[in-house]
């Protein structure tokens, strides 16, 4: 994630802490030692939050080790001052496993509350009453049913035990953006903070609809509906000038490289421009080509190769059938696919459209 600062990997997962929190600390401090002129009290305030923000790190950790545990990687977590975020790959389609997911995170709370009362009861540090009782807050705050919160998460896996689960994320992003009106009008008499909270509900719950919305009309069809059937291929020993030349005289920017027919490569832009840079125009495909390129079936469903786009994992595959090229899949494919299947749905005649084959 942009502006941040990496400080490791704990369970395999990288951490990052987003500069902002920095500023956070900085501005604490200076506030806080100019009303108290006590350079201790601004310590104690700036290790409570330290402590609150580990609490927020094992609460990301929670739903991270959840989601491992249905196969679902964690991309990184990220530690803002509004609070933590930790990015999976995706989140679970089936409800039972999107509902443990959601509540593993406030229950790593739940926990680390029980942990502090053996502590209170022979203690009177006001320090751990404060990180228990915050702990009890953010359990109560992360379970408003407003999604993305914990909360609306398991909003939309109870709905979407009854209904079918584009539509619960339809009802459960409504519900959300609800609140975030709720909270921004609130805000604009009590503390401002809460217009912030309100921003990141309203445009994570219209976000999360939307993806969700797009891989709906992608289910149950094939790759071939939606891959780009109009492009070029490449052999190995054809010019980096040759290729600079396809690239201006059209929009392809990924160019497989066949050889007997079979695909054994593939160049992308920048894998051209870096060439270009060390070897000139003379140079040779390949020498620019990558070989550990992505490749999916054409009868393979779509939604599964969408999800390694969307995600990042690859940016374009090459489509085959019966191990030749036919085809090229990238996300701007799927999201046109995805616009015109929308207008489709608009005309009651329920044509379709399918791609032009030229192989």
């Amino acid at each position: 994630m942009g502006g941040s600062l990496k400080l490791g990997k704990w369970f395999g997962i990288e951490v990052n802490l987003h500069v902002t929190f920095l500023l956070l600390i900085g501005f604490l401090a200076v506030t806080g030692f100019i009303a108290t002129r006590n350079a201790g009290a601004v310590a104690g305030n700036i290790g409570f939050l330290l402590a609150l923000f580990l609490c927020v790190l094992l609460h990301e950790f929670g739903h991270a080790l959840a989601a491992r545990r249905y196969g679902i990687p964690t991309k990184d977590i990220t530690l803002l001052p509004i609070g933590g975020v930790a990015r999976l790959e995706r989140m679970p389609t089936d409800p039972k496993q999107e509902l443990v997911v959601a509540l593993a995170g406030p229950a790593v709370n739940v926990v680390i509350a029980l942990a502090l009362l053996p502590i209170i009861a022979v203690s009177d540090v006001a320090f751990f009453e404060r990180l228990f009782t915050t702990n009890l807050f953010l359990v109560a705050f992360n379970m408003i049913p407003a999604f993305p919160l914990d909360g609306g998460r398991v909003l939309r896996a109870g709905l979407a035990m009854k209904m079918n689960y584009a539509t619960a994320t339809s009802a459960a992003a409504k519900i959300g953006q609800g609140f975030a009106v709720l909270f921004g009008l609130v805000g604009l008499f009590t503390n401002p903070f809460l217009i912030l909270i309100a921003v990141f509900i309203w445009f994570g719950a219209a976000g999360e609809s939307q993806v969700t919305q797009t891989r709906s009309k992608l289910d149950g069809v094939p790759v071939e509906r939606a891959m780009l059937t109009s492009f070029e291929t490449l052999s190995p020993i054809n010019s980096l000038r040759y290729v600079s030349q396809l690239v201006l005289a059209g929009s392809q920017q990924e160019f497989p490289v066949v050889e007997d027919s079979r695909p054994i490569g593939l160049v992308t832009r920048n894998d051209l421009l870096n060439a270009l840079a060390q070897r000139g125009p003379l140079g040779f495909v390949s020498q620019a080509m990558r070989r550990d390129f992505a490749t999916v079936e054409a009868g393979e469903p779509l939604a599964v190769a969408a999800e390694k786009l969307q995600t990042g994992q690859v940016r374009s595959m090459v489509v085959l059938r019966e191990g030749q090229v036919c085809g090229l899949l990238t996300l701007e494919n799927i999201q046109e696919f995805a616009l015109i299947q929308a207008a489709l749905e608009k005309n009651p005649s329920g044509d379709k459209i399918e791609a032009i084959r030229t192989t």
